[in-house]
């Protein structure tokens, strides 16, 4: 007994600060805040009656939540789509080998050092939507080049507003998901390639069977990475439209429910992303770890 205790108990001794703060200000907090979706507590009064899952029924039923969950989706595809295009096309490039390949490698990881903040103030002028005479950002630089017939109303546009707000995100993030992809490509030893175009292997065969299998586990990162990126979209936003209908999305109407001091519906909100954060999460650490124990 005494010896197992020697085995054990210093390093549980080393990591029980950490234990704690976690458990009181990451576990603790989330429990406390399905404590309070589970209540009437919609004003600055205590709540006053457990209602169970009612608030999150009411919620998901609700005509405003859903549509910014419908944002949310549109922006995520849009952010996930357009980062992994790019930050894959821009490691292709640098894997083929360029001239001053340092430079490029900071210019594209340069938007990552800017705030979500910073940059959404620079992009709400972009992205103004005034067009023709009163054109500025985006739309006088397209009537600049002869294609005035591309302006359009940006974030105001009903259906494609939420893809419009994704250009910041994708042009802020691009260059992460290319630093990751290449080192992927860096990561794979020129024997498989040399290897492969000896056995006969077109270009495409090459990439098909050989690159892109070495490259899933690190595309797979990045999907999640970026997808779990999407759903925490806040600050952007709030920079770019304000907390506006066109571009609400669950954060944004958590916050409205927040400064209300609708604190159940906050509180249920919060909730309901939690869980679409675990959605994309806890497969992920499944795979990761049958992955590694398949490995031993």
């Amino acid at each position: 007994m005494h010896k197992g205790i020697r085995n054990w108990g210093p390093p549980l001794l080393l990591i029980s600060p950490t234990i704690i703060v976690l458990g009181i200000f990451v576990y603790g907090l989330i429990g406390m805040n399905v404590q309070v979706a589970m209540t009437n507590r919609h004003s600055l009064q205590p709540a006053t009656e457990f209602v169970g899952l009612d608030n999150f029924i009411s919620l998901l039923q609700e005509d405003r939540f859903l549509h910014s969950l419908a944002n949310l989706a549109v922006f995520t595809v849009v952010f996930i789509v357009g980062t992994m295009l790019f930050g894959f096309l821009w490691a292709w490039i640098l894997d083929k080998g360029v001239s001053a390949e340092g430079v490029f490698r900071s210019i594209y990881l340069f938007p990552m050092a800017v705030s979500f903040v910073a940059s959404g103030v620079v992009w709400r002028w972009l992205l103004n939507s005034a067009e023709g005479d009163r054109a500025s950002g985006l739309n006088r630089l397209l009537e600049g080049m002869g294609l005035g017939f591309l302006q359009n109303s940006w974030w105001n546009t009903p259906i494609w507003g939420m893809a419009a707000i994704a250009m910041p995100a994708i042009w802020q993030l691009s260059g992460y998901v290319m630093a990751l992809f290449l080192s992927g490509f860096r990561g794979i030893p020129d024997e498989l390639r040399e290897a492969a175009r000896m056995d006969g292997a077109t270009e495409w065969q090459l990439y098909r069977h050989v690159i892109f299998p070495q490259l899933s586990p690190v595309a797979l990162s990045a999907l999640v990475i970026v997808a779990h990126m999407s759903l925490k979209v806040f600050d952007l936003i709030m920079s770019v439209t304000g907390s506006i209908f066109q571009t609400e999305v669950p954060h944004t109407y958590m916050w409205v429910a927040l400064t209300s001091n609708d604190y159940a519906k906050a509180a249920a909100i919060a909730t309901v992303l939690l869980v679409l954060v675990c959605v994309f999460i806890i497969p992920y650490l499944v795979h990761t770890a049958r992955a590694e124990r398949n490995a031993r």
